[in-house]
């Protein structure tokens, strides 16, 4: 998720552990926890582009990480705090919560994280936007009016406790969500007489109500949308995988990676000589655009050694349109 809805999670969590015996300082610290595994973004930017992807929401989103820092995080905060109520053990509480909890939310994303690192395996329940302001807005309402009361408020625990409990009700009913838009997908496939290997759902930006989905029928994926305002039946958009533009490549160190980052869920574009890896999990821009824009798409860059590659850049201009398309289409069509 966004930073600030790592923040707000993390000092609510905070709050819910320690606020009782250190106030606001339980908030703050908390809130830096749920900020620290994101540090790894900082790392990436020191590497190469493709091990900067491969890195983000690993280590750092891992039990392992949060177990090992908690106890490191706790002492150096109880030697700066000696004269507070709480211990070396009350703080590592803190920060364990604060750290596990950052990952195990990022899991709800579309890009998932890696919770049980070393071993390869990214949980990612495709639920929610990485921005969703229904489950932001309200938790940062409910943490603001708990902190403004003292440490030892009834009101002050309740508010904080609403806003863990309403932020996890939505979370919950993203999931209920899924499940229905996921069936509408899986009846239109059937009603279309159309035959698929498998079938990856998740929601459109900023909102639970508009859900995209990418269906691979061989050598090619169908596109489509659902929003639960629709009247008309799904539709499907045609889009091949062209892989074979790859050719050599196809076998290169790089493109295995990046496979291994798209889980097989890309397309191959070509223009003016040039080769675009297309991540097909987080979809396009506009799925009803003449030229489709993939939102994660990759310049393949032939080097010496094999390949490297280059993010595309986004134009702010173009991205405006996107978002007018998408608050029409939400709306149902």
């Amino acid at each position: 998720m966004d930073s600030l809805t790592q923040i707000v999670l993390g000092a609510a969590v905070g709050e819910a552990v320690l606020g009782k015996k250190v106030g606001n300082k339980a908030m703050l610290y908390g809130a830096i926890a749920g900020t620290i595994p994101d540090l790894d973004t900082l790392v990436g930017k020191f590497l190469d582009p493709l091990t900067a992807i491969e890195i983000h929401r690993g280590i750092s989103h891992s039990i392992v990480f949060s177990i090992a820092m908690a106890p490191l995080l706790g002492w150096l905060v109880s030697k700066i705090h000696t004269k507070a109520q709480a211990t070396w053990k009350d703080w590592s509480w803190l920060f364990f919560w604060g750290l596990i909890t950052h990952p195990l939310l990022d899991a709800h994303t579309t890009w998932g994280t890696q919770l049980f690192w070393p071993f390869d395996l990214r949980l990612a329940y495709q639920n929610i936007f990485v921005i969703d302001p229904l489950y932001t807005l309200p938790f940062l309402i409910f943490l603001i009016l708990a902190m403004r009361l003292p440490k030892t408020s009834s009101k002050r625990r309740k508010w904080n406790r609403l806003g863990l409990i309403v932020s996890s009700v939505y979370m919950l009913l993203t999931l209920i969500l899924k499940g229905i838009s996921y069936q509408k997908f899986t009846d239109a496939l059937e009603e279309q007489n159309i035959e698929y290997t498998a079938i990856d759902t998740r929601p459109a930006a900023f909102n639970t109500i508009l859900w995209y989905a990418n269906v691979d029928v061989g050598d090619a994926y169908l596109l489509g949308d659902y929003s639960f305002f629709d009247t008309k039946p799904i539709e499907f958009r045609f889009v091949p995988k062209d892989h074979q533009f790859l050719g050599d490549y196809k076998d290169t160190e790089t493109i295995k990676r990046l496979e291994a980052i798209a889980q097989n869920w890309y397309t191959i574009y070509r223009k003016d000589g040039n080769l675009y890896f297309n991540d097909l999990r987080f979809g396009v821009y506009d799925l009803d655009a003449k030229n489709l824009r993939f939102v994660f798409s990759y310049k393949l860059i032939p080097t010496e050694t094999g390949l490297t590659i280059k993010e595309t850049e986004r134009d702010p201009e173009a991205m405006k349109q996107v978002l007018r398309s998408l608050w029409e289409r939400m709306w149902g069509n």
